[in-house]
């Protein structure tokens, strides 16, 4: 059962991200962090499933839309371009734009360690809350929503590549030749579920060429390409 003054708050999120819900539960759920879900006894649901959801769906919006948008830029290019709407900085700024951090609900420890505030559970907020959306409402109004609220980024080239983002800068150097096969690997992972530490290596044609470590899988994977710009000689 919600209540009235988390209903409110809810309410209020439907108002900044321009979607009113049917079911308002998935859009709880979508504000809910796991740390709050396991200090609740298994009553409540975290985002994390949501999150997954979201993060494809962002994916596939913003590379179907710079694929009809930019008709002659080539596939190393948009892919690049892509990175810079879905990279975890822009995300946790629209997060923050929207409000959003401040409807989470956060266990004890998360709350007293400012994971309202924090890049990785924005970013992964914003990503729950497409995925909500998507479930609630269909892909053409989670299309709008994303549209919306990187309007304009999405219109022009300058805003579309972040500045340090290593993953997108590894991919345009090895795409540069064909026949470069590579994988982001998540290879340990430690500490309270709240507040994990993923360690995450990236392979090159069969060899690790760069090792990362980070509070989100996407922070661990950015620090892989720096260590592995620094090695490659391509």
């Amino acid at each position: 059962m919600i209540s009235e003054e988390r209903k409110n708050a809810l309410h209020k999120i439907e108002k900044e991200i321009g979607v009113t819900f049917s079911d308002i539960s998935l859009l709880n759920t979508a504000l809910t962090h796991s740390s709050f879900a396991n200090e609740s006894g298994g009553d409540e649901t975290h985002n994390e499933r949501m999150e997954f959801l979201g993060d494809s769906a962002l994916s596939f919006i913003v590379a179907s839309y710079l694929y009809e948008k930019y008709k002659k830029t080539p596939e190393g290019k948009l892919t690049a371009f892509r990175s810079g709407i879905v990279c975890s900085k822009s995300l946790a700024s629209a997060a923050k734009d929207l409000g959003i951090g401040e409807a989470l609900r956060f266990g004890h420890g998360e709350e007293a360690h400012g994971g309202k505030n924090k890049q990785s559970n924005l970013e992964d907020a914003f990503e729950a809350v497409l995925g909500a959306i998507y479930l609630d409402k269909g892909i053409d109004v989670a299309r709008d929503f994303v549209l919306r609220v990187f309007k304009e980024e999405l219109t022009e080239k300058n805003h579309l590549k972040p500045i340090e983002d290593f993953k997108s800068q590894f991919l345009e150097i090895i795409q540069r030749e064909k026949g470069h096969e590579f994988e982001f690997i998540l290879t340990d992972e430690s500490g309270p579920p709240h507040d994990k530490d993923f360690f995450v290596a990236v392979e090159l044609d069969g060899k690790i060429v760069g090792r990362g470590e980070g509070k989100s899988k996407k922070a661990a994977e950015q620090m892989a390409a720096r260590e592995a710009i620094k090695k490659l000689k391509i």
